[in-house]
């Protein structure tokens, strides 16, 4: 009998509901209003995060092996901290069924000549071969071809690079940096390509050459890092405890502690994200509240008809928080509709967002559909939704009956 009389409940509180349509129509907009901007914005940000996880992880490998030093101190000269015998750490590291691919990094600095203009560079060495098979088209090349691992003396130059020294794919350059004993060195390259990252800072002093020619240029058989891809990115926590047992003198670090451009993105988000939640939460439990109050005035005196005829006044209570639970309910339905149907709407009919600041390429709107999301913020407004009825009700229904049936 007890599921057959709670039924009956909900249908009375329908019923009720019913009563002014066009009040319960403006509180199921709301709400439903609410909804939908809750799921978007929680949508878009997972998104971002998945986005710029990839990306983070994409860069530097899941899992990145130094030796301590290398994370915690500045070099006097270039690969002063750097790790010796990376082939076989390599060797070792490829061993786990996990670990996709191991690659080295030579990172550097110095200057890069056409002859008549020098400028500042940012260099790294890597592995071209291996580098585009497991990172993909990580670079947007412009002129000319990515790098191989087959040749020697080549380098890819940013946009911005290429443009301040006239360099075009065939053009001769020179790089000078200093070697591991602290003297100048220098090498003729040759330019193999021209790429865009898409943040013109950095293309204005990007260059990337092979493993071979930045250690020649240092005069070294070090790297910098090795960066271990993995298989899934759920691995990675995991992966850092297995291999820094296996490498107890050297630092593993994950990519998310390399990733500073993702934590402030993530902890932006949140807090706008939060707040805008936090503000729409409120929006309904007002409208709700509103609508609720205003029907409790216009049935004070039905109240105290029910009230005298036995009616318990938490009967009533959960009657009215049971009309707020179908306003809220209809409402976070209606919304849950709108944002899966935007979201669906962006992946078929795709929209491309301006660049960010500091960058010179758009990316796509998307909205993430997470089970998860929906699932949470449907039960937050039905408890939103029931409670704001059940506290605005508690007052009328504990009022002497006699008051209720005289109220006009």
């Amino acid at each position: 009998m007890k599921p057959r009389l709670n039924f009956r409940w909900l249908q009375f509180a329908w019923r009720n509901t019913l009563r002014n349509r066009r009040r319960s129509a403006v509180t199921v907009t709301i709400a439903a209003l609410g909804t939908a901007a809750i799921l978007l914005a929680g949508g878009f940000a997972i998104f971002t995060y998945e986005s710029l996880a990839q990306a983070s992880a994409r860069t530097t490998g899941h899992l990145i092996v130094a030796k301590p030093e290398q994370f915690s101190k500045d070099e006097e000269v270039p690969l002063q901290h750097g790790l010796d015998g990376a082939d076989a750490l390599k060797a070792q590291l490829m061993a786990d069924d996990h670990v996709r691919q191991v690659l080295p990094r030579v990172e550097f600095s110095g200057l890069i000549s056409n002859g008549d203009k020098s400028t500042v560079m940012v260099a790294a060495g890597i592995d071209p071969d291996a580098e585009f098979a497991v990172k993909g088209p990580f670079l947007k090349v412009t002129a000319g071809e990515v790098l191989s691992s087959s040749e020697r003396m080549n380098v890819m130059l940013g946009s911005g690079l290429a443009k301040s020294l006239k360099a075009e794919p065939g053009s001769s350059l020179t790089l000078m940096a200093s070697t591991t004993e602290g003297a100048l060195n220098a090498l003729d390259v040759t330019v193999k390509g021209v790429f865009s990252t898409g943040i013109p800072d950095v293309d204005k002093r990007l260059v990337y050459t092979d493993v071979a020619t930045a250690q020649k240029l240092l005069g070294t058989q070090r790297v910098s890092s090795l960066g271990v891809f993995l298989d899934r990115m759920e691995a990675t926590t995991p992966m850092q405890q297995t291999v820094a047992a296996l490498l107890p003198k050297l630092q593993v670090q994950t990519w998310t502690e390399q990733a500073v451009f993702y934590r402030s993105v993530k902890d932006l988000y949140n807090r706008i994200f939060g707040a805008l939640g936090l503000i729409i939460g409120v929006i309904v439990v007002f409208v709700v509240t509103n609508a609720m109050a205003m029907a409790i005035i216009e049935r004070t005196r039905e109240i105290g008809t029910l009230r005298a005829m036995g009616t318990l006044p938490s009967q009533l209570v959960t009657s009215f928080a049971l009309e707020g639970l179908v306003l809220g309910g209809v409402g976070a339905v209606l919304g849950a509709l709108v944002s899966l149907t935007l979201s669906v709407a962006l992946m078929i009919f795709p929209v491309q967002m301006p660049p960010p600041p500091g960058r010179s390429d758009g990316y796509p709107l998307n909205v993430a559909i997470d089970p998860t999301l929906y699932a949470g913020t449907l039960l937050v407004m039905l408890a939103l939704a029931m409670l704001a009825s059940a506290w605005v009700a508690r007052r009328t229904v504990h009022q002497p009956i006699v008051n209720a049936l005289a109220h006009t």
